[in-house]
């Protein structure tokens, strides 16, 4: 199963250096039941696309927590055995699963981040994001500004240039 693991690029020196992202569980997002049912009309395209924008949400709170990690949201995808992911229907979020083990570097295919253009604006997001959750509309607005930017792709092989 394809999951989408929600980082920062302080995180992924640390997931290159140990050659896997762990300790488990992982929270992660991915196409589950619910999104599916929710999603009714998408393709599955598309519902991976909502999935990977729900880990860079995740991305940004990740941010938040850590002030020294660069101002750019990180969504790792990676193929993980059906058997080690479990969801919940108890939760808001549709796509949110956790995975029950390590993913191993060679199960990563592929990393998306945001392009340079979009750290101010993720910078902004990420001190709104407490006043957000508070119910601050303005602050609302400034968190949904930085998922306006489109995150990048890039090859696992790519991956240490972004280091």
């Amino acid at each position: 199963m394809r999951v989408y693991l929600p980082s920062t690029l302080t995180l992924l020196a640390a997931v290159q250096a140990a050659r896997e992202i762990g300790p488990a569980p992982l929270a992660a997002h991915a196409v589950t039941p619910a999104l599916r049912e929710w999603y009714a009309e998408g393709d599955l395209e598309e519902m991976e696309y909502a999935a990977m924008t729900a880990a860079a949400r995740a991305s940004l709170r990740l941010l938040a927590a850590d002030p020294a990690a660069p101002r750019r949201r990180l969504v790792l995808a990676a193929e993980v055995a059906d058997q080690a992911v479990h969801w919940s229907r108890d939760t808001a979020d549709r796509s949110l699963v956790e995975i029950t083990s390590t993913v191993p570097w060679k199960k990563i295919a592929s990393a998306h981040v945001d392009d340079l253009s979009a750290i101010p604006d993720v910078t902004a997001a990420s001190e709104a994001l407490s006043a957000a959750d508070n119910g601050d509309d303005d602050a609302l607005f400034t968190v949904d500004s930085a998922e306006g930017h489109e995150l990048l792709w890039y090859a696992t092989q790519e991956l240490p240039h972004l280091l």
